[in-house]
């Protein structure tokens, strides 16, 4: 492959580390590219001259569209849940402050429209491109689930919730704000308001703390 002269960005591309501003510029190309045109119509060029690069770094950070397009729903994720070490950073013995600022989070994350807008492009290309599919579900729910279930699994074993089945547990609480109003973003319809979605986050850890909540606390736990 003939290496192309019109990339801006600084060296190197070869070997780590990237440049993590060409990176940035890359990824948030890709997300509103995805958004206005959806996964099927998206052009690896025309992200390429929106973040100012060619096509060599574009491919050289995620190898192929798909993967762009997972990388992006990798970034939404970091969004939320941070990486492991912030995840480790989690108190276990203040879950009701966690989940109230994790909550917080994800609900804002599912009401943006570019959110929204990776929603619908998924769905649409679902026959045509599995792939892409696959990445979404990876990068996106697979991934927020197991995060929180490590948390929540840290939380059972720190006595202040008692969670049986973390994953399952990780699974419920996050569904709880993918009701209604989701649905109506979905759809293009009007969306709660601020006051409105204030009352689902309370509501939500409300009910997910009254049905996980610990019967008999450990004392031999250590605070850190």
């Amino acid at each position: 492959m003939t290496k192309n002269d019109d990339d801006p960005a600084p060296p190197p591309r070869r070997g780590r580390p990237r440049d993590p501003e060409r990176s940035r510029r890359i990824i948030e190309a890709a997300c509103n590219h995805f958004y206005a045109h959806g996964m099927e119509r998206a052009s690896v060029d025309a992200i390429a001259a929106e973040a100012g690069v060619s096509k060599m770094p574009v491919y050289s950070n995620v190898g192929s569209k798909e993967g762009l397009f997972e990388a992006v729903i990798q970034e939404r994720t970091d969004r939320v849940m941070g990486d492991s070490a912030e995840i480790d950073a989690l108190d276990p013995m203040k879950p009701g402050e966690v989940l109230l600022a994790l909550g917080e989070q994800f609900l804002a994350l599912t009401r943006e429209e570019h959110t929204l807008g990776k929603f619908r492009s998924v769905y649409g290309a679902a026959s045509a491109h599995p792939e892409a599919c696959r990445a979404f579900y990876r990068q996106g729910p697979e991934r927020l689930n197991g995060k929180l279930a490590t948390y929540l699994q840290r939380a059972n074993e720190a006595g202040t919730l008692q969670v049986k089945n973390p994953q399952l547990a990780a699974d419920l609480f996050l569904a709880m704000f993918l009701g209604d109003g989701h649905m109506r973003g979905l759809l293009m319809l009007e969306m709660p308001d601020a006051d409105q979605d204030k009352a689902l986050l309370r509501e939500a850890v409300r009910v997910f703390l009254a049905g996980y909540k610990a019967t008999r606390p450990r004392t031999d736990v250590q605070k850190s």
